[in-house]
């Protein structure tokens, strides 16, 4: 099967009843939170840090209150003295607009992989069951280990965050600068979370070794697809479907490599008996 038949029946797998109803729920919990998290948000300042951003580009004082948290004392001067001036305002314009949607829709990726995580393994048990039903399974997975990733692919994402700031005010390179850590996390935690339900260690590793860039591009091409505005609220499914058909497959080629290599011992062993 080639990468278009795998594509499309990923496609034709989304659209049956049982995982539009799985996809329903990253769906409501990732807007459920997002909402929370704006009104939070709008509750510690956003609106007044905007009005602060265009005061400072009109010139007019500006007043801060003390009782103020730090983290709004801290913003407050920064959003003053990038709009002092006319080079930096452009700069602080776009970072304050454009990046903030930009971080909107990461956030939406973030949310959606990480509640797609504890779904997968009945995603897969369904294709297991479809298609699948004569490979063994022995997932290696297990809640702690999950969180174990989690927790080392988010630290890492926050690490290039920081370490990529100085790219972000290079036009075009800011936005590869942008998803850069982002499809570092999305990688790490989806490609673990269908391999870990799907495959032992050994047989991870043995398929990686000769399939790791595909997986990559695999991953990649689904992360284009999270890069459409709230897309992946939607099809976080899709991407479990369409990753764990690749692992089945090269699961099923092992399995068979291994049983013949098996027969080919017990052929050599019998061989060696009659003589």
């Amino acid at each position: 099967m080639d990468e278009i038949e795998i594509i499309f029946k990923s496609i034709k797998d989304f659209f049956t009843s049982s995982m539009l109803r799985i996809a329903l729920i990253p769906l409501i919990i990732t807007m459920i939170i997002l909402y929370a998290i704006f009104f939070a948000a709008a509750d510690f300042g956003i609106s007044s840090l905007q009005e602060i951003a265009a005061a400072s580009q009109n010139g007019q004082e500006v007043v801060i209150d003390e009782n103020a948290p730090f983290y709004f004392i801290w913003a407050t001067y920064l959003i003053v003295f990038l709009f002092k001036y006319s080079f930096t305002s452009w700069i602080a314009g776009f970072l304050l607009y454009s990046i903030g949607t930009v971080i909107v829709l990461q956030a939406s990726v973030i949310l959606s992989i990480i509640i797609i995580g504890f779904l997968t393994p009945m995603i897969l048990g369904i294709l297991h069951k479809r298609y699948y039903s004569h490979l063994v399974l022995n997932g290696y997975g297990t809640l702690f280990s999950s969180l174990w990733v989690l927790f080392k692919s988010a630290i890492m994402m926050i690490i290039l965050f920081l370490v990529l700031i100085p790219v972000y005010f290079v036009p075009v390179l800011n936005i590869i600068a942008f998803s850069l850590p982002l499809y570092y996390f999305f990688h790490k935690l989806l490609n673990f979370d269908v391999s870990s339900t799907i495959l032992s260690k050994e047989e991870y590793k043995t398929i990686y070794k000769t399939q790791g860039n595909n997986f990559r591009l695999r991953t990649l091409f689904l992360y284009i697809i999270s890069m459409i505005p709230f897309a992946t609220l939607f099809s976080a499914v899709y991407y479990v479907i369409y990753l764990g058909h690749s692992y089945f497959i090269q699961l099923d080629k092992l399995q068979k490599a291994s049983a013949y290599e098996e027969k080919e011992e017990q052929k050599e062993d019998i061989k060696l008996i009659s003589n």
